[in-house]
């Protein structure tokens, strides 16, 4: 049985190209810098994204992590979205570790923060309020990706108002294919970038962090700090070299099977998709409370995986086709067949 995990695009397995490549990589150790295949990747991302410099470290929490504390200082602030990921899910990180207050703001329909919002929470120069110093986006956002003319219109009150600006790349390849643009086009509204590499790249570890080479270079001391300096590492910068050389062009292939299954689900009498929603790799369903559970066990007898929520998201990626995208949608069809006859019993028996 062939397993259908749609929890995520972080669940891939290495291609036998990248296992090639992570094989036959040159190595040294990167602490000192001399790790031929690490410096290769950073100065690759560096120089896709328009920036001077770039540094490889273990997750996108870390690039993220030290992007922001290169930006901020001990009771400074970020502008961030409140579903955000360096808000959210990176464990209050920047608070914790950093000294670092956010801001969050709620975000819009389509993903972005209100312009309007940003510039209200920018605190006044006043010994009363933390230093706001950063607006912190993410593209794409629940899969939506952020239009080019707002992050233009966000970067210019970002200068206005002298604040820097990062973005949390984590899938900012399939926002660069979605929208057929240079991912450059996209970095030059920002300051730092984190690019994530073991999501729809299909890599299984790393991210980077590209900026300015001043801002690499304090980055490079947090990375130190937080115990993120790694050694023979090109290792598995060589498999984000292979994802960068391979699997860019391919995320369109996930876009398309997220289409793909939104359509079938939404077909399913029980279930609510938002056809609206879905831009890149991922798909939304809303399914009744009580029935979640009991779907998700019935899924998981048939080799497929997801994780419930209010909203269950649904992640294509490298590992899935077209075929399990109809398999999936078919088990989920069996599954509220059965559950609408089982609710129809108990209301003529109640």
């Amino acid at each position: 049985m062939k397993l259908i995990d749609l929890r995520s695009d972080t669940v891939t397995q290495p291609t036998a190209g990248m296992r090639a490549a992570m094989a036959a990589a040159d190595v040294g150790d990167d602490v000192y810098g001399e790790d031929p295949t690490v410096n290769r990747l950073e100065a690759t991302l560096a120089e896709m994204l328009g920036k001077e410099a770039a540094i490889y470290v273990a997750t996108g929490t870390q690039s993220n992590l030290i992007g922001l504390m290169s930006h901020c200082e001990r009771g400074d602030e970020y502008l961030v979205g409140q579903q955000a990921h360096t808000y959210k899910y990176e464990g209050g990180g920047a608070a914790v570790l950093g000294s670092i207050q956010p801001q969050p703001i709620e975000h819009e329909a389509d993903g972005t923060l209100s312009l309007v919002r940003i510039a209200a929470a920018i605190k006044p120069d006043d010994p009363h309020f933390a230093r706001t110093r950063l607006i912190a986006l993410e593209n794409t956002i629940g899969g939506k990706v952020l239009p080019m003319d707002y992050l233009a219109k966000t970067e210019a009150l970002a200068r206005e108002r002298g604040l820097g600006m990062h973005l949390d790349g984590a899938r900012l390849f399939n926002a660069v294919v979605k929208l057929g643009r240079p991912v450059g086009d996209i970095a030059r509204h920002f300051d730092s970038v984190s690019v994530c590499l073991s999501k729809g790249l299909g890599a299984p570890v790393g991210s980077v962090l590209v900026g300015s080479n001043e801002l690499i270079g304090r980055a490079r001391r947090w990375r130190k700090v937080l115990g993120g300096g790694m050694r023979q590492a090109g290792l598995m910068a060589a498999a984000g070299l292979y994802a960068l050389d391979h699997h860019v062009d391919r995320l369109a292939d996930d876009h398309a099977n997220a289409r793909a299954l939104a359509e079938r689900l939404a077909a399913i009498p029980g279930i609510a998709v938002d056809l609206d929603l879905v831009q890149t790799n991922m798909a939304f369903m809303q399914v009744p409370l009580d029935a979640g559970p009991a779907l998700k066990d019935f899924l998981a007898a048939r080799g497929m995986r997801i994780s419930l929520g209010p909203v269950i998201r649904l992640v294509t990626h490298l590992d899935v086709d077209r075929a399990d995208m109809d398999a999936f949608a078919d088990a989920v069809g069996e599954f509220f067949a059965t559950y609408r006859s089982a609710a129809t019993r108990a209301a003529v028996h109640a």
